[in-house]
C-alpha cells in the first residue's frame, strides 16, 4: 500500500513538472511594449483619418507632423521588439519579393495620375 502511494506521489510530481506554467495577471516588459505598440497602431489609424478630414491647412500640417512622429515611434518599438526576439517573422524568399514588386509595378500603369 505504501509503495502504491509513493508511486502515485512520484507520478504526480513528474506530471506537474511537465505541465506548462500559466502566466499570472502581472505584465512583463514584453506585455507592456506590445500594449504600447498596439496603441501606436491604433493612433496611426485615428490620426490618418483626422489628417485626411482636416479642414484647415495649419491643422492638417500639425496632424501630419504628429502622424509622422507616431510612425517613427511605432517603428522604433517594432525594431526594439524584433531585436529582443519578441516580434519574429520569416525572411521572404528573394524570388517571391521580386514577383510581388513586379506585380505592383505593373499596377502603376492602371493609376489615373502618373
Amino acid at each position: 500500500m505504501q509503495n502504491q502511494s509513493q508511486n502515485q506521489s512520484v507520478a504526480s510530481q513528474s506530471q506537474t513538472s511537465q505541465i506548462p506554467q500559466i502566466k499570472g495577471p502581472e505584465m512583463n516588459d514584453r506585455d507592456r511594449i506590445n500594449d504600447v505598440l498596439a496603441m501606436e497602431k491604433y493612433m496611426l489609424l485615428a490620426y490618418n483619418i483626422a489628417a485626411n478630414e482636416a479642414s484647415f491647412d495649419t491643422l492638417y500640417r500639425t496632424q501630419m507632423d504628429i502622424l509622422s512622429d507616431i510612425h517613427q515611434c511605432q517603428r522604433d518599438l517594432f525594431n526594439m521588439m524584433h531585436a529582443k526576439g519578441w516580434y519574429k517573422f520569416d525572411n521572404a524568399d528573394p524570388q517571391n519579393v521580386d514577383k510581388a514588386a513586379q506585380k505592383f509595378t505593373n499596377y502603376q500603369t492602371q493609376f489615373p495620375y502618373q
